[in-house]
């Protein structure tokens, strides 16, 4: 009878690609100001920087139904920015919610689109979103999130968690 020996590979194990210890991330209510258009006084502006994530995480919600929302994170000192990391979720109704990311190198005089994004949720089916976008962004002063919360259905402008990596 013969056993059989698997081929002898060299092989090494690959650290994880997604950031999920805070100490990598930028610590943005140390180095940056929020500016935003609202929040819902039971879904704070402070929830996307908590380590409440994923699924069922705390959120910041803008407190008006079917208006757009703006957040802009104005940096103390020019920051490299090379990687976004975002979380959406809506598990109540069913709607098209947009989030706009746009970057400025000139103390927010002009803002350039890095990212366009739409997310359907449906209480049935896809409820959560995250996001990993790759930047190449030497000389950021602000960052500008505009959120669309009702492309099609009804709701408030929500985020669950950001973090911007250097």
């Amino acid at each position: 009878m013969s056993t059989f020996h698997p081929p002898r590979i060299r092989k090494r194990l690959l650290p994880d690609c997604s950031p999920s210890d805070r100490e990598s991330a930028l610590d943005l209510a140390g180095c940056a100001s929020f500016e935003y258009t609202s929040e819902d006084r039971e879904h704070l502006l402070e929830n996307i920087l908590d380590d409440c994530i994923g699924p069922g995480g705390t959120c910041w919600s803008g407190s008006r139904a079917d208006v757009t929302e703006s957040l802009i994170i104005a940096f103390d000192a020019l920051q490299t920015v090379s990687r976004v990391i975002y979380e959406v979720e809506e598990s109540q109704s069913e709607r098209t919610q947009q989030i706009r990311i746009e970057l400025s190198e000139d103390s927010g005089k002009t803002y350039r689109t890095v990212l366009n994004q739409e997310y359907t949720f449906s209480p049935h089916g896809a409820t959560f979103q995250r996001e990993d976008i790759r930047l190449a962004a030497s000389v950021v002063t602000h960052i500008r999130l505009t959120v669309f919360p009702n492309k099609t259905g009804s709701g408030k402008a929500t985020l669950i968690s950001l973090r911007l990596y250097p």
